[in-house]
């Protein structure tokens, strides 16, 4: 069984950055694509931003286009989110995702992965 293991959240004001840091555990395998998503008290899961295996391609929610960058470490098997200029409205439970996949395709939707993480809560202060 593959775990994807976030960590890197916190408690920081407006404005302010933080990197969430994603690598497997577990059974490994070569190849993945990897998805952030995040949930909000009362809210449903959404999508932030996923990463193809190939190419390294990127695709992002509306709201945390340029300022939120998804990118990976393949050495490490790590893949990060950088988040810049935080706002109240980004503080939710940011969950990592990740599918065995050796292709060029970016997976936007929840049901695509079939592994998850814990979560890591993100709390932006106003």
């Amino acid at each position: 069984q593959v775990q994807p293991v976030e960590s890197g959240g916190g408690l920081v004001q407006a404005g302010d950055s933080l990197r969430l840091d994603c690598a497997p555990s577990g059974r490994t395998f070569s190849n993945y694509a990897m998805g952030w998503f995040r949930q909000a008290p009362g809210k449903e899961r959404e999508f932030v931003a996923a990463i193809s295996w190939s190419g390294g391609r990127t695709y992002y929610q509306d709201s945390v286009k340029g300022r939120f960058t998804i990118s990976r470490d393949i050495a490490k098997n790590t893949v990060y989110l950088q988040m810049n200029s935080l706002k109240p409205e980004d503080t939710a439970v940011y969950y990592c995702a990740l599918r065995v996949d050796d292709s060029a395709i970016v997976y936007l939707r929840a049901y695509e992965y079939p592994y998850w993480g814990q979560g890591t809560q993100v709390t932006v202060s106003s």
